[in-house]
């Protein structure tokens, strides 16, 4: 075989292709016998041509799989002793390599039996020969075996760090550092072991050294291992890079700051500084990194990109994620640079910095919303002027800017409308067609939060987007119906002058199926069920069924986008129509139901290329490719199916809590895909699926309230909600999905009452103690050990949510919340600490204000702990920080008991300013009003009433919060029917006040029948003195007042 198959290799080698072809075809007949295996190893050792020796180590790399088991003992040793022989001795490059490949795959197989205990120390001897071509074969088998035989390299670790670490910084030869940079990107992909991994950041500065060489030699493709290195080194969860994130940082933004370096290059660069500011943001802050970021970053957003060039590796797209991220981490750092880079350039020459001064604007806003907010003026005014600017891809980035704004700087964005609106529909009319779409996405944000402010608007933003509607190309047509929605949600009921031509309208679109018009179908249909939200059940359900049988036909066109969107419409449609949807039920809930069993469609790209395709040789089929493991390139999930099955989860909740009893033969299964979909991968479906689990309780409850043996089905459907909730809230990573579980839990506890919960207080306790020490699995960041950084940052709805659950257990429990409250207390004071923002501090105000309310009586014990905090909020700078500590006062003064009263004189000088003019926020002086009723109503004995009363009675009546009115009125009601002489020297003050509340069209009709009753007393005490009080009010007042008075 050795002398046929010599010339085989050699004829393989012509540039004949027919000779070349007829060659191949011999081989691949040759090679099915393992006696290739022999006759190869010959004219690896022997052939006199290097190109053959390359070939023979090829055909045997592809071959050796298939025919090692077979080898006999002695076949072995002569492979393994030629294989060493040929990277030792062999003069040609090439065939070291084809040799050493061969090496890595026998190595899989015969390391691990034993087979071959030479190896690991013959390369250890390799990589430290004074032959610079021995130490780098000696290492590209190290990268290559650590794919194949990782694990026997563990005893060795130690010694093969400081190896590849030696050979990093080798003076002599760059071959070498390279093929050593290689093996440590090799080895970091392999260890997972912690205290392994974290012996690399020593090599940090040897790495940085390689790769600037590479990158100054023109070996991009060799320099861009080191950020697969630093990738590896910042995703890991033990703390690697301590201050040499400062270094890491440095040659990142050289590299991206690179114009002349290849896209894929520079992008892999601001690749690293995303991941830093995703997961060690803390350590850009601790090192002062923010800053030289943001000062290349704000001009790569400026870069202009060639038309041809991927989108996804251009550099100012990639520098907008990076500011986006920081933005989000840390944005107190982040917004006064991106502000001051855009009031620097936000009228240069250039137009690409005028639209990077905007884009920057538009990125950060939803991670600085706050400080935005503070400074919207000088904000809009850039933003503003912008969309006015001569250049399109300005105006473009100025209307992106403002559908950001819109979205993420509500409610503050809205009372800009004055100014914010015409420049909308002034862009409307833009030539450019990006500009007008990106336009009607901001007037899409802009009015969805919008209320009756919309109302002089209506007109002539209705006239555009009809007009435009019905004149456009599809692409706009489609942001044309989602602005139309949003307008439609802002004006309710003053949209039904355009409702009946909007679905006439829509009619048209909801019977399209090319496939390129399915996604204005699917707006379509989205819309119809905005502006049936809008108008009503009593317009909408007799016309409705025409629109039910389209969306229901459009599921036979196989497009996720228009399922989803329709499952959204039938969710309106049950909300507006309440128990009239029943009729509908065995249409939908069957569609919602298979949306809801898709498969996920997870696509995945496999990289198969084999790096042995070199000089032609790779026509020769390999039969192990059965063997080899191809490597995972990208893994997508086709976020369509998400988005379908969030819709459908949404759907089957809604359904079962708006038609209730109907629902019962759908129960069980929508309670097995919800339960399934609590654990789902994607936190979108999970927090669709939390929601509904409450819903299908409340249908639940309504479907066995009667039913005798029903009562148990009812509790194994509270204990299944239950038990996922508290799950939830220890283990799920996403602080949305936490903060809805507690919102429903909140929301049981109301409805159900202590009973139901009884069974799993102790649980309960344990997650929203966890949740308070914030060490729920949601509440894990990034932890580096070798920072010490006192940050606060958490979700404040988060908290809002977990502080809401304690007053929740007060009013469920009474007292005898006392002793868990014990419990809570102090892990919930840690958030009222003078370091921490402003709204934790009135979180926690706000929930000791509910629970001193219905806990009662054992709130005293902490009265002296909580009122030098409530004092100092009473003088905060934020309004409702002041609201809150009132309303806390307020109840610590009504229930506290002993320990309160020697706190009313400074909580009586703590209150006063609020009653004052220097107060500008209604709310804040009514719940002060409602403080000050509170001490009264618990000790009027320790009150100066001749002081407190006149400016008590000139802030009357209530202007805002409307949940002061019991507590205030009752106040008054008491000490007029007591006869208290201080109040009754203020009766005509008292007729003014109460004929205003009777008039009022917000307060309750207890609330005016106590105010009523209190008058008929005063009459009874007065009679027709008066008289002249009634004459002197307005008529209405007058008349309102007087329906309470006894018929004479």
């Amino acid at each position: 075989m050795a002398q046929s198959l010599e010339l085989l290799l050699i004829q393989f080698l012509m540039p004949d292709n027919d000779a070349r072809r007829q060659a191949e075809e011999q081989i691949k007949r040759l090679a099915k016998d393992p006696r290739v295996v022999p006759a190869l190893v010959e004219h690896l050792r022997t052939a006199k041509t290097p190109n053959v020796r390359q070939l023979a180590a090829v055909l045997l790399r592809k071959k050796i799989t298939g025919h090692w088991a077979k080898l006999a003992p002695q076949q072995k040793a002569l492979l393994k002793q030629s294989l060493i022989e040929s990277i030792t001795m062999d003069h040609s490059p090439p065939v070291r390599r084809a040799s050493a490949n061969v090496v890595s795959i026998i190595a899989k197989y015969a390391v691990p039996a034993g087979e071959w205990p030479d190896l690991l120390p013959f390369l250890f001897q390799c990589s430290q020969s004074v032959q610079e071509d021995h130490r780098e074969v000696a290492l590209i088998l190290f990268s290559s075996l650590t794919e194949t035989i990782g694990n026997a390299f563990q005893p060795y670790f130690g010694q093969l760090q400081a190896l590849l670490l030696k050979c990093l910084q080798d003076e002599t030869s760059n071959r070498v550092r390279i093929a050593a940079l290689k093996a440590v990107g090799s080895f970091m992909e392999f260890t997972n072991d912690g205290d392994e991994v974290v012996k690399f950041r020593d090599f940090i500065p040897s790495i940085l050294n390689v790769s600037r060489q590479c990158l100054a030699s023109g070996e991009e493709d060799v320099a861009v291992i080191a950020f697969e290195i630093f990738d590896e080194l910042i995703e890991s969860p033990a703390p690697l890079l301590g201050d040499s994130v400062k270094s890491i940082v440095q040659f990142s933004l050289e590299v991206c700051s690179s114009q002349n370096l290849e896209s894929n290059t520079r992008h892999q660069a601001i690749q690293i500084i995303s991941w830093l500011a995703k997961y060690k943001y803390k350590s850009l802050k601790k090192y002062k990194l923010v800053t030289p970021i943001l000062q290349v970053m704000c001009p790569l957003l400026a870069e202009s990109t060639e038309g041809e060039e991927d989108d996804d590796l251009a550099p100012d797209r990639a520098a907008a994620e990076v500011i986006d991220t920081m933005a989000m981490n840390l944005p107190k750092l982040v917004f006064p640079l991106v502000l001051e880079f855009a009031s620097l350039n936000f009228q240069n020459a250039n137009p690409k910095y005028r639209e990077a001064c905007v884009t920057a604007l538009g990125v950060v806003s939803e991670g600085c919303l706050e400080l935005i907010k503070d400074k919207l003026e000088p904000v809009l005014h850039i933003v503003l002027g912008a969309l006015r600017d001569p250049e399109q891809m300005v105006r473009g980035a100025s209307s992106f800017a403002l559908g950001q704004f819109a979205e993420h700087l509500q409610p503050e964005i809205i009372s800009h409308y004055e100014n914010v609106l015409p420049c909308i529909l002034s862009a409307l009319e833009d030539s450019s067609e990006e500009v007008k779409e990106k336009s009607y996405y901001a007037l899409a944000a802009f009015c969805e939060d919008m209320g009756e402010e919309i109302l002089p608007y209506l007109d002539p933003l209705m006239s555009k987007l009809l007009a435009a509607l019905q004149s456009s190309p599809r692409n706009l047509q489609e942001t044309i119906m989602s602005a139309i929605g949003s307008v439609a949600s802002a004006a309710e009921q003053a949209f039904m002058p355009y409702a009946e031509s909007i679905l006439e309208l829509m009619k048209s679109f909801m019977v399209l199926t090319n496939d390129g018009d399915l996604r204005s179908r699917a707006r379509a249909t989205e819309l119809v069920g905005i502006v049936a939200m809008s108008v009503g059940r009593t317009r909408m359900e007799p016309i409705l069924p025409p629109f039910m049988e389209a969306a229901i036909s459009g599921f036979a066109l196989e497009y996720s986008e228009l399922r989803e969107y329709s499952h959204g419409f039938f969710s309106n449609a049950a909300e507006i129509l309440d128990d009239g949807f029943t009729q509908y039920l065995p249409h939908v809930v069957p569609l919602a139901f298979t949306s809801c069993n898709l498969d996920d469609g997870s696509a995945v790209d496999i990289d198969e290329s084999d790096d042995e395709n070199l000089n032609g040789f790779g026509g020769v089929s390999s039969d192990d490719e059965a063997h080899d493991e191809p490597r995972v390139r990208n893994i997508s999930i086709r976020t369509g199916v998400l988005d379908e099955k969030a819709a459908a989860t949404q759907a089957l909740g809604l359904f079962a809590l708006h038609t209730k009893r109907a629902y019962a033969p759908y129960l069980d299964e929508s309670l097995r895909i919800l339960v399934r979909h609590a654990g789902y991968f994607h936190e979108d479906v999970r927090l669709q699926a939390i929601i509904s689990l409450r819903h299908i309780l409340t249908a639940t409850h309504a479907i066995f309230q009667n039913h005798s043996e029903g009562q148990a089905k009812a509790n194994d459907v509270l204990a299944t909600v239950m038990n996922i909730y508290i799950k939830t809230m220890a283990e799920d990573d996403d602080k949305e999905v936490v903060a809805q579980a507690c919102t429903s839990l909140v929301d049981i506890i109301k409805d159900f009452g202590y009973l139901a919960i009884e069974p799993y207080m102790s649980q309960l306790v344990d997650a929203t103690l966890l949740l308070l020490q914030e060490e729920s699995a949601c509440q894990q960041l990034e932890d580096d050990s070798d920072i010490d950084d006192a940050d606060t940052d958490h979700d404040e709805v988060l908290m809002d949510a977990v502080s809401d659950i304690l007053p929740a257990f007060a009013k469920s429990m009474g007292p005898h919340f006392a002793p868990i409250f014990a419990k809570l207390f102090e892990p919930l004071m840690k958030f009222a600490k003078a370091s921490r923002p402003s709204q934790d501090r009135t979180m926690v105000v706000a929930c000791l204000a509910e629970v001193a309310m219905d806990m009662g009586a054992p709130i005293s014990a902490y009265v002296d702990r909580l009122m030098p905090l409530v004092l100092k909020e009473l003088a905060s700078s934020q309004a409702t920080n002041r609201r809150n500590a009132a309303f806390c006062a307020g109840e610590l003064c009504k229930n506290g008991g002993e320990p309160a009263l020697k706190y009313f004189s400074e909580i009586l000088r703590g209150l006063h300013p609020l009653f004052g003019a220097s107060e500008p926020d209604n709310a804040v002086r009514d719940n002060a009003a409602g403080a000050v009723a509170r001490m009264i109503m618990a000790h009027p004995q320790s009150i100066p009433l001749n002081q407190v009363l006149p400016v008590f009675l000139k802030v009357l009546p209530l202007k805002e919060d409307h949940e002061e009115s019991i507590a205030v009125y009752s106040c008054v009601s008491t000490l007029v029917l007591s006869s208290n002489p201080q109040i009754l020297s203020l009766v005509p003050e008292l007729v003014n006040i109460f004929a205003q509340v009777a008039a009022s069209p917000v307060e309750t009709s207890e609330v005016k029948a106590l105010v009523g009753g209190t008058f008929c007393h005063l009459i009874s005490l007065y009679g027709h003195q008066m008289q002249p009080l009634l004459s002197s009010l307005p008529p209405t007042h007058a008349n309102a007042l007087a329906a309470y008075a006894p018929k004479s």
